[in-house]
């Protein structure tokens, strides 16, 4: 007999024989999973119904004690197929690792793996709004789901629809503040309207506005109450009623779409208490990251309307000092917040203070950090700082965590000042051969602000891969292969119809995106496709970055005299210098499309394959896939600060933190000056969020709706608010050794930047959080 059979045959023989064995044996097992947790957890564990919020610190273990938790609910109140607890969380990843840990909990309970559903929020809208079509007015058969971008063409077309019935109001932004009449300059300014502003505008608004609950109609009421000359919230309203328009026209739905056809179901009485007669409680993970859309769904779902006296059964776990996707999402900390006062006010609310993840010294400086940054803001109201006041604390000596807040690699935080970016990145180098090659099991990490960054560094330390066998995995790498068909498609357009000034605009962007050609202001060049492809004799000489450009954009369209059309993909792909799996993926893009267009091939038929294929996002690129990528042992990941949430590495390391990039100001594009100090695209972000915001405490009768320039400062504050929090989540990712620095010299902006290149470089200002840091620890400054 084999040990794993003996040992087997041992556990099924101390198996209780009875009922009441199994109970008491069962109950001895529960209790020894709540003593596995700590102090704050615990409170999750013993949770016995009703609503509760969870605030737990960076490393506290929440997604392992929230696992736990679930499976002693499915244990204690025997949950089944007909009666399950609800999971929801953010990613497909995050939910997939969560119904790992229960289903193995369960199954050292000797329980079935049943009684409970781990599902994203919008997967679980999906079912919902699948359950009952005739009340979702969603078919899945004859729609097709789209994440709209600022360049999508839905949003295009609601722009264009916009401006052809508003011509009046599109006249008074071409006017804008200061205009002499001048037709170049009209041109400019028209194009600058159709392909940025407008389409910033309407891609904001829908973003905001819809996943908060507001319709067309809302806007256009509230619009009222401001006075701004150009009406920005009623220009907001039209381009948000355009895109709703275009999207119910050509079959296509968004992700509130998902979520608002489930809430629709549960309007109906008779569904909604189907639902909840299924669902004993909802606990939901990263609450901070939901929506007031989302939250209303979970809402609903956790409540009982057949005993409306009775709370709701819902548990909410998250951490305000993570909101970190507030510049992509509606998700404001606020409403977490908010929740959190609520259950306080219940006694309800409890808070996971204690992480094993770092070392001493690192949970130091973050929890500094995070004092130093709320006392900035300087606000009566603790529910408006940046920061929820909680600190970091360290695990008790007796706790179950292997290494936990482990002993920390040299100083443990190491503060740098560096002469210049390329200083920065020699003694990056330095310091992670000293680490890798004599700690193989371990990892790294070098967190950026920008892609770019993450670029030049990848560039700059190849050689640690070639010399030193030490990998350098570039995460951007991987994520600019996602924009390979949109790239394609674009340069495709501009090939069929050269002297379109939106097609050699779109084809101008992603070249320079790819920095094969200089940073410039594009809508000069596309004002006039002619004249720019192809200059008389009468015409001025142009500057040497221009003609650049010129033979840049020549070379493409001679390829369409020379090439069949089905070599034009690979050919564009040599064109963008992409390498590696980037070829590899475009080569699996060229044969998709021509398997598409069998005995249908031409140009137009293969640009409306690969609109197809940029609308439907159902194409992927060819990458390597394994679930330790990012963490692999020996490796050093070069990753933005915004991906590398829910990650740690052992060493991590977070240079160029200068002050005009974190927390840096919003910035108004030189090309849309005209319009004033500030951008459309923000102000109307800020005014719809003081819109929800008193909606969602009942205060709508009050309501102040800010003006323009209230609305700027406003957004300048949210912003600044969220690059802290950033910075506060990429501090935390560190677990031996954080490492930081901010050159004395770098670019003017980094994407305008090239290394290859060491022009445009100036003194720079670090980002004021690290002096100040460099006083409080005086040992990690290093010399």
């Amino acid at each position: 007999m084999s040990l794993d059979s003996d040992r087997l045959a041992s556990t099924v023989a101390n198996l209780p024989s009875t009922d009441l064995e199994h109970s008491a044996w069962l109950k001895l097992k529960l209790q020894q999973l709540r003593n596995s947790l700590r102090p704050g957890q615990e409170n999750l564990a013993n949770w016995n119904g009703g609503l509760m919020a969870v605030s737990a610190v960076p490393g506290a273990g929440k997604s392992h004690s929230l696992a736990v938790a679930a499976a002693i609910a499915i244990a204690k109140h025997q949950l089944h197929s007909r009666k399950q607890l609800v999971i929801v969380t953010y990613t497909r990843s995050a939910a997939a690792s969560i119904k790992t840990k229960i289903r193995n909990l369960l199954k050292e309970l000797y329980l079935p793996p049943g009684g409970f559903i781990v599902q994203t929020l919008h997967g679980l809208a999906l079912n919902i709004a699948n359950s009952q079509r005739e009340l979702s007015g969603l078919n899945l058969d004859r729609v097709t789901i789209v994440v709209p971008t600022v360049g999508h063409r839905v949003i295009k077309g609601a722009v264009d629809k916009w401006i052809a019935e508003n011509p009046r109001r599109y006249a008074m932004l071409i006017e804008g503040i200061q205009f002499d009449g001048e037709e170049t300059e009209r041109l400019r300014r028209q194009s600058v309207l159709r392909t940025e502003i407008l389409p910033n505008l309407a891609y904001t608004v829908v973003r905001e506005a819809k996943s908060s609950g507001l319709l067309p109609e809302d806007l256009q009421k509230f619009s009222q109450l401001t006075t701004d000359e150009y009406g920005i919230l009623e220009i907001a309203a039209g381009l948000y009623q355009q895109y709703q328009q275009l999207m119910r026209s050509r079959n296509l739905i968004d992700y509130d779409d998902m979520i608002l056809a489930a809430l629709r179901v549960l309007k109906y009485e008779p569904m909604r208490q189907l639902w909840q007669n299924q669902v004993f409680a909802v606990f939901e993970d990263e609450a901070q990251d939901s929506s007031p859309l989302q939250a209303q769904l979970i809402s609903i779902l956790a409540e009982n309307d057949l005993d409306p006296d009775l709370p709701a059964n819902l548990v909410r776990v998250g951490d305000p000092n993570q909101a970190i996707n507030s510049t992509f999402t509606p998700a404001d900390p606020i409403y977490f917040n908010w929740f959190c006062r609520h259950c306080e006010q219940q006694g309800n609310f409890a808070t996971m203070n204690q992480a094993g993840r770092s070392s001493e010294i690192i949970i130091k400086a973050a929890n500094f950090a995070l004092q130093w940054m709320n006392r900035q803001e300087n606000k009566q109201n603790n529910l408006d700082l940046p920061f929820r006041l909680q600190n970091i604390a360290t695990v008790s000596q007796n706790d179950p965590q292997p290494e936990a807040n482990p002993e920390p690699e040299g100083k443990g935080l190491e503060i740098y000042q560096p002469d210049d970016i390329y200083h920065t990145v020699t003694l990056i180098g330095e310091r992670v051969k000293k680490l890798l090659e004599g700690n193989q099991e371990r990892n790294a990490a070098i967190l950026v602000r920008e892609n770019r960054q993450g670029r030049f560094l990848a560039e700059q330390l190849a050689y640690l891969q070639r010399e030193h066998q030490i990998r350098v995995y570039e995460v951007g790498e991987v994520d600019r292969h996602c924009q390979i068909p949109e790239e394609i498609l674009k340069l495709l357009q501009f090939i069929y119809r050269p002297h379109s000034p939106d097609n050699l605009k779109a084809a101008l962007e992603v070249i320079e995106q790819r920095g094969l050609i200089a940073t410039q202001d594009l809508n000069a060049l596309a004002t006039f496709p002619e004249q720019f492809l192809y200059p008389t004799p009468l015409q001025p000489q142009a500057k040497p970055h221009i003609e650049q450009v010129r033979r840049y954009c020549c070379n493409i369209l001679r390829a369409r005299i020379e090439l069949p059309h089905y070599q034009l993909i690979p050919f564009l792909g040599m064109t963008l210098k992409y390498t590696g799996s980037e070829l590899a993926t475009v080569q699996k893009l060229s044969e998709r499309v021509n398997q598409q267009i069998t005995g249908h091939s031409s140009l137009p038929n293969t640009i409306r394959a690969l609109e197809e294929i940029v609308s439907s996002e159902k194409f992927e690129a060819v990458e390597e896939d394994h679930d330790d990528q990012y963490t692999r042992s020996g490796q050093l990941t070069i990753i933005t600060m915004h991906k590398a949430k829910g990650l740690d590495w052992d060493y991590v390391f977070i240079p160029f933190l200068h002050e005009d990039i974190l927390p840096g100001q919003p910035w108004i594009p030189t090309s849309g000056r005209f319009l004033g100090n500030y951008t459309l695209a923000e102000v109307a972000r800020a005014q719809i969020r003081a819109i929800v915001h008193n909606q969602y405490q009942g205060e709508i009768e009050s309501l102040l709706i800010p003006q323009p320039l209230e609305a700027w400062r406003e957004a300048g504050k949210l912003k600044q608010a969220e690059e802290f929090r950033l910075l506060y989540v990429a501090m935390t990712r560190a677990k031996r050794l954080l490492w930081m620095s901010a050159a004395a010299i770098g670019p003017f902006r980094w994407n305008t930047f090239r290394g290859d290149k060491p022009t445009n470089l100036q003194t720079k200002k670090p980002c004021p959080i690290l002096p100040t840091l460099a006083r409080q620890f005086p040992e990690s400054v290093m010399k």
